[in-house]
């Protein structure tokens, strides 16, 4: 096959791949870690995880790499989070190279916009406000890593927890897998954090916005159902992990009341795709663990730094079901009546996304003897590219490494865009078929 005949599925598919690639084989470098050394499934892992903003880590950020490992993975973060296309068109864009219809095209794609027209300078804006985000994020975790850990260490663990909170990535520099469970009441570092992931989660195209009109009343529906389902998951999560957990002692129970608060909003937010975690999350209660595989699911926003089967794909699906049951067979939101072909892409992601999920646990619990729960659990984070973990990650097999790769990546560029990259799309050419009914339900 020609590169030219490459659909935008593939374009993309392939550049994100590239991506990893190249960080695998820098990990793999002897200057990357501290032994000098790292096992090629264990960079492979790295790398996938960083590039597709995930988080799941096999081996300690913190401890295992030096300090040029580090900067790499924060780079490949940084470059998942952004996109493939945004990272190629910037660099086409200072190095003076034309954008071609092609590019437009790709990178229409890898935005989810309507048009082609103005893809570039979007393009232009999404980086700006990505890195105004990133500087303004460092600066405030500077306030505390600074006096704390000297200017060298501190500028690194403000700058790299401020890419890895705005992508939605979840690795950190802590030190022996503990996150920010000794952050929990430190609203300076973990509040910082939280608002850049869950930022970033909105979406470029919901963001932008949000910065260029003041009134609510110019909203695109889209940025309306955004925020809408974003705060409800957000204070549903809340409502719940505050019940559930309240007494527990090794997760709230030990906390003040404002402390429990805040460490229950954070635990409702983290599982959007952000991966961070103020409580051990091993230690979550089953009914919590359930409640949060749910969220993981949903994940965050089209076009954002996050996975899942995205916010809106969710809540159109809910709202076709409540048009059903009312006996009508159009789907109308905020007045707006939504076409059935978007209908049909959304039920067409949650096909894939819970086949794809349902594969890799049994593909899994094959290859890997733990508990049910735990693998169900770490399939889920993967897909949503959320990198929380019941522990289990740094014990699983190559082979299981392998598999969460895969679901990782699959998460990361979407489901509908694997199926394109993977299959021809068939054009029927305008023909009409019969008409016959069938029975549902």
């Amino acid at each position: 096959m020609q590169i030219k005949s490459l659909s935008p599925s593939r374009y993309l598919a392939g550049g994100f791949a590239a991506m990893i690639l190249t960080g695998t084989f820098l990990l793999s470098l002897p200057f990357s870690t501290v032994e000098g050394k790292i096992h090629v499934i264990d960079a492979l892992f790295t790398a996938t995880s960083a590039v597709c903003v995930t988080g799941l880590v096999v081996v300690d950020t913190g401890t295992y790499f030096t300090l040029a490992g580090q900067l790499i993975i924060m780079l490949l973060i940084l470059g998942g989070a952004l996109g493939f296309m945004t990272m190629a068109t910037l660099i086409f864009v200072l190095l003076g190279r034309r954008i071609t219809l092609k590019d437009r095209l790709i990178i229409k794609e890898a935005l989810q916009t309507d048009s082609i027209q103005g893809v570039v300078s979007l393009i232009i804006s999404v980086v700006k406000m990505s890195l105004t985000l990133i500087l303004a994020g460092s600066v405030l975790l500077g306030l505390r890593f600074i006096p704390r850990l000297g200017w060298e260490k501190g500028l690194l663990f403000s700058v790299f927890h401020a890419v890895s909170a705005f992508g939605n990535a979840g690795f950190d520099l802590f030190g022996d897998f503990q996150s920010l469970t000794a952050y929990t009441g430190d609203y300076l570092v973990s509040g910082t954090i939280l608002l850049l992931f869950v930022v970033g989660g909105l979406g470029y195209p919901v963001i932008l916005e949000l910065l260029q009109h003041k009134k609510t009343i110019r909203y695109s529906l889209h940025t309306r159902l955004v925020l809408l389902f974003t705060a409800v998951l957000l204070f549903l999560g809340t409502a719940v992990i505050l019940l559930m957990e309240y007494a527990n002692p090794e997760t709230l129970g030990g906390l003040g009341f404002a402390n429990k608060i805040f460490a229950a909003f954070f635990t409702a937010a983290t599982p959007r795709t952000a991966g961070f975690n103020v409580i051990p999350t091993d230690a979550l209660t089953t009914p919590v663990l359930l409640f949060l595989l749910l969220l993981m699911f949903i994940g965050a926003s089209p076009a954002s730094t996050g996975g899942g089967v995205k916010t809106t794909t969710f809540v159109l699906l809910l709202t076709t079901v409540r048009a059903l049951t009312k006996g009508s067979d159009e789907v109308v939101l905020y007045e707006k009546h939504v076409p059935s072909s978007l209908i049909l892409k959304a039920l067409a992601v949650l096909i894939i996304s819970i086949s794809l999920i349902f594969f890799m646990i049994f593909a899994v619990s094959i290859v890997e003897h733990k508990p049910f729960l735990d693998l169900t659990f770490e399939v889920f984070s993967a897909f949503g590219t959320v990198g929380l973990s019941m522990g289990i990650t740094p014990t699983l097999s190559n082979t299981g490494r392998l598999l969460i790769i895969i679901t990782m990546f699959a998460g990361r560029i979407g489901p509908l865009t694997l199926l394109y990259a993977l299959t021809r799309r068939f054009n029927p050419g305008g023909i009409k078929y019969p008409e016959e009914r069938i029975l549902i339900g």
